[in-house]
């Protein structure tokens, strides 16, 4: 699967960009001045988009790789 599909599942399944999850990731901390806050672990970030949003492991990732800056 593509990052540009996994995406495109994200925005099925949820409603939401990429974007919209930043602006939600940073609410919460997780990034800090448009990028991730360097006490953040991955594993923080991957479980509250599994745990609110019901993402699986895989869309989780691909959701911070876009905060990462992985473009589509």
């Amino acid at each position: 699967m593509s990052f540009q599909a996994y995406l495109d599942n994200i925005k099925a399944k949820t409603g939401k960009t990429p974007a919209d999850f930043k602006k939600l990731a940073e609410e919460k901390k997780f990034i800090l001045n448009g990028k991730l806050n360097p006490n953040c672990k991955a594993t923080e970030i991957t479980n509250w988009l599994k745990e609110e949003f019901e993402l699986g492991h895989g869309h989780a990732m691909a959701i911070y790789a876009s905060f990462k800056g992985k473009t589509d």
